[in-house]
């Protein structure tokens, strides 16, 4: 290389390794089997977290750290606690944390009012420990559209609904209401509690929406 060239050379060198790294905002959905993706055929691409990592687009990434069958609560009766996505949310160090829990704590065998306020707190505060100091989202739950797997919408309306508000007022977190937002698309839900792909993109449409409007950048 002639000594012209290798000065044309050096400052394209200095352009290219100076240019900062764009860091993705990255996103952990928690959640039970509607987060997971439970029923629908290509879950890696059309479970809610993954539509909604293609509808925020290249300034973020989504982990899907639902698990069916989790309840919130520690003594229910499949402790989202003791899962493997419980840790791997800690391993991934996420900017903003959406929780859609609540569904199977309707459970006759779950539901417990008091312990479910009490470990949706403890939930919160834990999260918050993660180094990257989360923003964290909650979910009011989509409506049970039909009983099954003894999983009710009354419990749902009468006692969850309610105890997450009150704990999203109380720690000042933003408040997504998935159950009035979805409650016309039962159609989407064919067994009743589990949405459909395009149930799934429903869902997604409405996370993604508030997540935009309280991060434009």
């Amino acid at each position: 290389m002639n000594i012209v060239k290798l000065i044309l050379f050096i400052p394209a060198i200095a352009f290219f390794t100076c240019q900062p790294h764009k860091v993705k905002v990255k996103i952990a959905c928690v959640g039970d089997s509607i987060t997971e993706g439970y029923g629908i055929s290509e879950e890696d691409s059309k479970s809610y977290p993954a539509i909604l990592d293609s509808l925020l687009g290249e300034k973020y990434t989504v982990q899907n750290a639902g698990r069916s069958a989790a309840t919130l609560q520690k003594e229910g009766n499949f402790p989202y606690w003791h899962r493997k996505e419980f840790s791997n949310v800690f391993k991934y160090q996420p900017d903003i944390i959406v929780i859609k829990l609540g569904t199977n704590d309707t459970k006759p065998v779950n539901w417990n009012p008091s312990r479910f306020e009490e470990d949706y707190q403890a939930l919160i505060d834990t999260f918050q420990t993660i180094p990257t100091h989360p923003k964290i989202y909650l979910c009011q739950p989509v409506p049970v559209f039909e009983t099954n797997w003894e999983i009710t919408d009354s419990v749902l309306v009468n006692g969850i609904l309610p105890v997450i508000s009150e704990i999203a007022t109380k720690n000042n977190l933003t408040l997504i209401n998935l159950y009035q937002k979805i409650k016309n698309q039962g159609v989407n839900f064919p067994d009743g509690i589990h949405p459909n792909a395009a149930g799934a993109k429903e869902i997604a449409e409405v996370v993604a929406e508030v997540i935009k409007k309280e991060n434009p950048n």
